[in-house]
């Protein structure tokens, strides 16, 4: 077994991961300045109120990939405990602040605002991936070593559901499958008792809310109620058929001029294929998809167990987030709000997403080349 006295060797970053950050950050700028200055004019009196704040969050994330990728993620394990302990009272603080959208996920203070769930699906990695290093082959056992992890995550992911996002508590269920898969859990288990379990979960929440029961029902015909939950994703299809091959050009999409409901959000993919057409998408998607390989990659030959499950967990949350985000634009799944990693507008989401590209970045700085 693989363990983190390995004598470590720093050595070069994996540019395939550093590129295709930057490249979709930089793509997630121009995307937002061009999503949101009809919105942010009608809205805010200034067409750059949002390329602004993002521009100073790229900036700050930057920064923070930047240290992160240099400090050695080893060192993480003795805050890891603390920074799980953290996130509960953050994630109950929500509730003693005002809705937004009819959900409590946000802690305001005054123009700033922070998402805890945000940094919580992350510190459940950096947990899951410090504890099932040290249960080693005792993960095979189902009881002492699926079921607390489970318990876990689930305890957070129910915490994340109170604030009604489903989206997110999803994403936390789904990474801890994955890790535990990647540990070592027996497929036995992990598909024969805990994979129907997680099913039933989701289908029993999304069915025994009626908001969520309504966007699955409208998913399957959104037209059936075309100015209320099928709305947005109605306005997709007419994006996204608009485009075409190559699109409409930069900055001349027409569903952004208050068709669309915050275009800059979570459909902002809609207006790149509006935009920048078919290509412009799969530009984005080979972008992914070049991260996600090379993720796997640093995860296969990184020096430690440790380093591998980190590296597959954070690589995880990225991959999934794209895909139920590209999913829900295209309509090929219910309407939830998942931000598209690096491109959507938000500080929160973008300065935690960068923060644990450093740690990737550092975990292959110590890989076995």
């Amino acid at each position: 077994m693989r363990n983190e006295k390995t004598r470590i060797k720093i050595g070069e970053i994996d540019y395939g991961i550093f590129y295709s950050v930057i490249l979709l950050l930089a793509i997630g700028v121009v995307m937002i300045y061009s999503a949101s200055s009809y919105y942010a004019m009608f809205k805010e009196g200034d067409s750059m109120v949002y390329l602004k704040k993002q521009i100073i969050w790229s900036v700050t994330g930057l920064i923070s990939m930047v240290l992160m990728m240099n400090h050695d993620y080893h060192k993480l394990k003795k805050i890891t405990p603390h920074l799980l302990i953290i996130a509960i009272p953050l994630l109950i603080a929500v509730f003693f602040f005002p809705a937004v959208n009819g959900a409590k996920r946000w802690i305001q203070l005054g123009p700033l605002s922070f998402q805890p769930s945000e940094y919580t699906k992350y510190v459940v990695v950096l947990f899951l991936a410090m504890s099932l290093d040290l249960k080693g082959d005792g993960v095979k056992k189902f009881w002492t070593g699926i079921v607390p992890y489970l318990g876990v995550s689930g305890f957070f992911a129910a915490l994340i559901l109170a604030e009604k996002n489903l989206s997110i508590a999803a994403i936390i269920m789904i990474v801890t499958y994955i890790m535990l898969f990647v540990a070592g859990g027996r497929i036995q288990d992990l598909v024969g008792k805990v994979a129907p379990v997680l099913l039933t979960a989701v289908l029993f929440f999304i069915f025994g809310e009626s908001y969520r029961r309504a966007r699955m029902l409208n998913f399957l015909n959104p037209w059936k109620d075309p100015a209320g939950d099928g709305y947005q994703l109605i306005q997709s299809f007419y994006a996204l058929g608009a485009g075409g091959i190559t699109g409409l050009g930069l900055g001349q999409s027409r569903q952004k001029t208050l068709y669309m409901p915050e275009p800059h959000n979570d459909f902002i993919f809609s207006i790149i294929g509006e935009e920048l057409g078919l290509i412009g998408c799969l530009v984005i998607i080979l972008l992914f998809i070049l991260f996600v390989w090379k993720g796997i990659k640093v995860a296969i030959t990184a020096k430690d167990n440790y380093g591998t499950l980190l590296a597959i967990g954070i690589t995880s949350i990225i991959a999934v987030q794209a895909i139920i985000n590209i999913a829900v634009v295209t309509g090929s799944m219910p309407v939830t709000g998942v931000p598209m990693p690096f491109i959507s507008y938000g500080g929160t989401s973008l300065v935690i997403n960068m923060i644990a590209m450093g740690i990737l970045l550092n975990i292959s700085r110590q890989c076995n080349k």
